[in-house]
């Protein structure tokens, strides 16, 4: 009895802490653009912000844990490390250059990738209302990220650019998963992820043409704290997906994190979500609760 409880446990112990990475990048989304759009501050600068405040999760998680010095280990750090600030640099170049209601409903397709690759390569499995559960916040991420356009938009390199980073962040998603599964703790994966961040420094500098000047201390302390509510919640994607399964955990955070946000912004605000966002909104709770449900009903069949 005691190991079916144990594996039941193990079959819903993703829940929390992707509740709680809801919890944060809701929060974080809200707020985010706020240094950006009240003090003009370079995205490039936000980047290196963000970079440095992953040192605070980092350290929280390896603080009195082994760090894994197998191969295997930072091979995959690696991979999740630069396949994520990889992708955030891009992006920050991509918006450069394109819009970005063109720009995001193509990024938000990433979880389709981390879906397609568990369910060929890691074999995972899943129920037919789990699959439902998978298409629903799937289509609600892309409603997320319908805004409305402007006329006369071309296309541009821009394109490639976004493309590139759903890919990116979709094979970041997965790795997560497969480094668990090699038996990579948590901590370890964070700290490569928290090494590559930094190593990129230099490049969005260079993408900056040097380090801007002329801004008070208000845009670097705001920004500060906005990315740090980004840190935390990456670590707890990295142990949601190290407890679940790579082709639930994606597609259910990347949908609820938007409806906090929306939520939040509607309350701070005063910002009514559009219709698209509305439909999302519905989508995401339907998906994401066939998803929980049918999580925690083989949890019951398990023990049972």
């Amino acid at each position: 009895m005691t190991t079916l409880s144990t594996a039941a446990g193990r079959r819903t112990g993703w829940i929390p802490y992707a509740a709680l990475l809801v919890l944060f990048w809701g929060v974080w989304g809200a707020f985010s653009s706020q240094p950006t759009s009240r003090y003009g501050y370079p995205d490039g600068m936000v980047y290196i912000i963000w970079s440095i405040t992953m040192l605070i999760p980092a350290g929280a998680a390896l603080r009195g844990t082994t760090f894994d010095r197998r191969p295997v280990a930072a091979a995959y750090g690696l991979i999740v490390g630069l396949t994520g600030a990889g992708g955030q640099l891009l992006l920050f170049k991509a918006l450069t250059i394109g819009p970005a209601y063109i720009i995001f409903p193509i990024i938000a397709l990433s979880p389709a990738i981390t879906v397609i690759m568990a369910l060929v390569a890691l074999k995972e499995r899943l129920t037919r209302l789990a699959v439902i559960g998978v298409i629903l916040a799937l289509v609600a991420i892309v409603l997320f990220s319908i805004a409305p356009s402007d006329e006369g938009a071309e296309t541009g390199p821009y394109l490639i650019l976004a493309v590139l980073i759903c890919v990116a962040w979709g094979v970041q998603a997965y790795y997560m998963r497969k480094a668990a599964l090699a038996g990579v703790n948590d901590a370890t994966t964070f700290g490569w992820m928290t090494i590559s961040g930094l190593v990129l420094i230099p490049v969005a500098l260079i993408m900056m043409g040097g380090f801007p000047t002329g801004f008070g201390w208000q845009a670097p302390a705001l920004t500060a704290v906005t990315q740090v509510l980004n840190a935390i919640g990456a670590l707890f994607l990295v142990m949601a997906m190290s407890r679940g399964k790579a082709s639930v955990v994606a597609p259910i955070t990347n949908a609820l994190a938007p409806v906090l946000t929306i939520a939040l912004s509607l309350a701070v605000y005063q910002t009514l979500p559009s219709g698209w966002q509305t439909a999302g909104i519905v989508l995401a709770l339907a998906g994401s609760t066939l998803m929980v449900y049918t999580t925690e009903k083989s949890a019951e069949l398990a023990v049972g």
